[in-house]
């Protein structure tokens, strides 16, 4: 047979046999038994519930997992490897849900074949790897791990998996990575995998909730452990960002690992103590205080039936450290390293079970958890290793926190010290400081172990004081065991303490401490003496019970019997006016009830996240009726829907665009129904305006809105959600009957086009966001909708970024570009532009629109469609321009630097024409750049 023959005969049998193997499914123990839902493990309870307290949790969640590989990639292998990883571990295809209030999983059938995402790059990827790593899962419709190629050569590519902590850990990594490597060499040479079928987290949940009643042991253990104890103050910044992430690393000697590790030897300690020892010893330093609680991930993955799980099996550890009496460094690793062994003995109790056992004692007056600041030793990243293939681990960067403070170790080739902080939590000088501080530490221990507390690199951050005044100098007098001023503004002001003895200094000698110590207006009337504090039956102090304590006023308002309503039948009793949502037993899953009770009850805005801030019937008896005040005051009055020739559709009306649309259409006396949720209703109901409650979620109720009227303007968009953008808008094309059709798109759709002039209605370059994509699929539905039966024009109106007096459109300031120039120039920082000629390119900048000229353009599409795609832009600026007017609007010092690299976020280069809505986007006064940006900045 001749050679070429045996080879094409060959390549068919491997093909045929890849084939088989991406349809051949061996059922895995779940589907076998066919017990169907199963109830969530704790761990997975938490972060389920991050989703339902309030706000979107966004990609804070989620895990990408990213290798790049040198060599002769089989994408088709790739594919046919995920899919058996897949089918292998339900976890991976599991969806979650609620029924009777309480959270479930569910496997779903297993897809076949799962899709990867090939795209071609230039560079190294890292703002596409980004942009796919922060798309949320909807955890509802199902975990399973998304698959991006990137080719950046012929035989050099990056491959990125994306999954969600609710499905997998750090351990589950190595799984995932090991069965894949096997699965793609059984792929590529077109035979079985023949390995076990590895243990089920299902399983693992549902024995975890049958063992849930014997852990009363461990929670007594708990609680005496951590009473007294409260969550850390840190100073606060002034960044809005309250979750984003700020990253930091100072880099080690080489010997001060090695020293660490010996250290640690001589005290029956390991390395991972030694860096917790460092982080309290870090943390005194620069709090003050002594007694402390950092949190670690503790495992649940015990013998051999846990091997090769894949899931969620940690549990955060809370270790509680006494660091009184400035102890040599080498006396604090063997406290850390008893309270470390302490807690990995008592490390099968959820966390979240150890804060309901503690109550409101437990968080602090925002509601945050005892542990905000955590520790760990991180090693090199697991790196997925295929065969015949070299493979180096990538970091993606996720822009979320999961707790305000941490600190780590880096210990691989290059060692150094890591800081990782919320921007809410701390600024970036202070951020900055203490990671320089953590690394000097690490190396003065290194060198000196027997160094004391008080002699380690580092100081003390100022803060404000705990509570009142005097307080705080009543419990620094020697003699006094604890005082409290609970009620700071009423009359008189009462001060009651506890001696430690009962011959103690009287109360006139303590009144007179704090004359000498305080301003005549913060000194009590008078001081009690108590025998003990009266306590509630969560360990607080009861303020009710103390003698002289003012009556407390009844709750009233006309939605107070509403919420004491609420409040008793989630929580199983009837609360005082002031009694704590926590202190009564309340938790993450009992706000979300209470909430959804409110929100269906009084039709007002209110989410678990609110529950958990307010915490007390009177604050969210208060915040109801703000909330009922802001209603009444956007909706004078309330009619009944009714049908109007020519009324138009708005999707988005509340956001920046919208509204903006809703202006210019009532300026022009055009009908509108608008889309609105039912708690944000009220701010576009008006003259003119009716609202229909929904949202692009809902697809039955956006093909009943679309059919009802006789013109559509959809300008709504999830922005971090594409899949649900593209079904919403097939959903409303369906629907589409008569009238034209006006989508507010982006020029995210061109991509990366290769002319640095770009025509309206360009093809798109690659690589696309998925943000452009889905504008782009959802442009090309509206395309093939568009010219049957008595349906108008359809216009496609893509927009850059969008500027204009709105408080949704101010959002501009703190993300992408704009933000990282505002966020400079507002905090005095230097502010870093790629200079003219960069990487071949003239020009850097970016497209922009007034809203007010955007909406003349989408509505002028009423009458005149474009009958496909136009732009909509007020002007360009560039880079260095934009930075010179934030650094003048803003009084700031920042000085604007040139440099050859490019930040992702600044990599725009592109001109866009847009002459087919040039009369209506032709600037009116009070839209030029400076005047747009003043009115954003004020």
């Amino acid at each position: 047979m001749h050679t070429d023959t045996t080879a094409a005969l060959q390549e068919q049998l491997l093909r045929r046999a890849r084939a088989a193997a991406r349809t051949h499914h061996t059922p895995t123990p779940a589907e076998s038994r066919g017990d169907g839902p199963a109830p969530l493990s704790r761990a997975q309870r938490r972060l389920w519930l991050t989703e339902q307290l309030g706000p979107e949790s966004g990609a804070q969640y989620n895990v990408p997992f990213a290798t790049r590989l040198y060599g002769p990639l089989d994408v088709d292998a790739l594919g046919t490897a995920l899919t058996g990883l897949v089918h292998r571990h339900e976890i991976l295809r599991t969806r979650y849900g609620r029924h009777d209030g309480e959270p479930y999983q569910e496997p779903l059938p297993a897809p076949a074949p799962v899709t990867v995402r090939l795209a071609d790059t230039d560079g190294d990827g890292r703002e596409l790897l980004a942009e796919e790593a922060g798309r949320p899962f909807d955890l509802a419709a199902g975990t399973v791990p998304r698959a991006l190629v990137l080719r950046h050569g012929p035989q050099d590519h990056t491959i990125m998996l994306t999954f969600h902590h609710i499905s997998i850990d750090g351990p589950s990594l190595d799984t995932v990575a090991e069965e894949l490597a096997g699965l793609y060499a059984a792929a590529r040479d077109g035979v079985p995998y023949r390995e076990p079928l590895p243990p089920q987290y299902a399983d693992f949940a549902r024995r975890e909730s049958a063992q849930a009643g014997e852990l009363g042991e461990g929670l007594d253990h708990w609680a005496r452990r951590l009473a007294g104890a409260a969550p850390l103050r840190l100073p606060r910044s002034a960044d809005a960002q309250a979750r984003l992430a700020a990253d930091r690393t100072a880099p080690l000697d080489a010997p001060v690992l090695s020293a660490l590790r010996a250290l640690g030897t001589q005290h029956r300690a390991t390395l991972f103590t030694v860096t917790l020892a460092a982080a309290f010893a870090a943390l005194h330093r620069f709090t003050g205080e002594t007694d402390l609680v950092i949190g670690c991930a503790g495992t649940h993955r015990e013998g051999r039936a846990m091997r090769g799980l894949v899931g969620l099996c940690v549990n955060t550890l809370p270790v509680r450290v006494d660091l009184s009496g400035d102890p040599a460094f080498t006396v604090l690793v063997e406290r850390v390293r008893d309270a470390l062994l302490d807690a990995q003995q008592h490390r099968d109790v959820p966390f979240d079970l150890i804060l309901e056992r503690l109550g409101a004692g437990a968080r602090d007056a925002e509601g945050t958890a005892l542990v905000r600041v955590t520790s760990d030793v991180l090693r090199e990243p697991t790196a997925l290793r295929l065969p015949g293939l070299r493979a180096e681990a990538v970091e993606v960067s996720l822009t979320d926190a999961k707790f305000d403070l941490s600190f780590g170790l880096l210990d691989t080739d290059r060692p150094a010290a890591l800081v990782r902080h919320r921007r809410s939590a701390l600024d970036e000088a202070t951020g900055e400081e203490l990671v320089r501080s953590f690394a000097a530490l690490l190396g003065a221990v290194a060198a000196d172990p027997g160094i004391r507390l008080s002699g380690l690199p580092g100081r003390a951050v100022e803060r404000d004081g705990d509570g009142h005044p005097a307080e705080a100098l009543l419990r620094a007098h020697p003699e006094v065991a604890e005082a409290v001023v609970p009620h700071p503004d009423a009359e008189p002001l009462l001060a009651y303490a506890v001696l430690r003895r009962t011959d103690g200094p009287s109360p006139a000698r303590l009144r007179a401490r704090l004359r000498a110590g305080l301003a005549p207006e913060a000194v009590p009337a008078a001081v009690v003496l108590l025998d003990a504090m009266p306590r509630t039956p969560q360990g607080a102090v009861d303020t009710a019970r103390l003698p002289g304590a003012p009556a407390v006023p009844a709750l009233d308002g006309p939605r107070a019997a509403a919420v004491t309503e609420a409040f008793a039948a989630v929580l199983g009793q009837v609360p005082g006016p002031d009694d704590d949502f926590f202190a009564l037993g309340g938790q993450s899953l009992t706000a979300v009830q209470l909430a959804e009770q409110l929100r269906s009850g009084l039709g007002l805005p209110l989410n678990g996240l609110d529950v958990m801030q307010c915490r007390t019937p009177r604050a969210v008896a208060a915040l109801l009726e703000t909330r009922a005040t802001e209603q009444a005051a956007a909706r004078p009055s309330a009619r009944p829907r009714r049908s109007r020739p020519g009324t138009v559709l708005v999707t988005g009306g509340t956001g920046g665009v919208g509204s903006f649309v809703l202006r210019e259409l009532a300026a022009r006396g055009r009908p509108v129904l608008a889309l609105a949720r039912p708690e944000s209703a009220h701010l576009v109901a008006g003259d003119g305006v009716d609202v229909v409650e929904g949202d692009l979620s809902d697809l039955d109720g956006l093909r009943a809105a679309v059919a009802s009227t006789d013109a559509v303007i959809h300008a709504a968009c999830t922005f971090t959600r594409p899949e649900v953008d593209v079904a919403a808008m097939e959903a409303m094309t369906g629907a589409w009957r008569r009238g034209p059709f006006v989508f507010v798109s982006s020029v995210d759709a061109y991509g990366h086009p290769a002319d640095a002039r770009v025509a309206e209605g360009a093809e798109p370059g690659e690589p696309l966001s998925p943000y452009g994509r889905a504008k782009l699929d959802c442009e090309r539905l509206l395309s093939e909708a568009a010219g049957h039966g008595d349906r108008g024009g359809a216009s496609a109106v893509r927009s850059p970024i969008v500027w204009g007096p709105h408080a949704r459109l101010r959002d501009q300031l703190q993300w992408g570009a704009t933000g990282i120039l505002y966020q400079a120039a507002a905090n005095g920082r230097p502010i870093v532009l790629p200079g003219p000629g960069t990487h071949g390119h003239d020009w850097y900048g970016a497209p922009w629109v007034h809203a007010a000229a955007l909406a003349r353009a989408v509505t002028a599409c009423l009458d005149d469609p474009v009958h496909g795609v136009a732009n909509a832009l007020s002007g360009h600026v560039a880079w260095p321009e934009l930075a010179a007017e934030l650094v003048e609007l803003l009084g700031s010092n920042s000085r604007v630097l040139y440099g050859e690299e490019v930040h992702p976020d600044l990599d725009h280069h592109w001109h866009y024409r847009a002459d087919r809505l040039a009369d209506a986007l032709r600037p009116r006064p009070g839209e030029d750049l400076r005047s747009v940006l003043a009115s954003m900045t004020a």
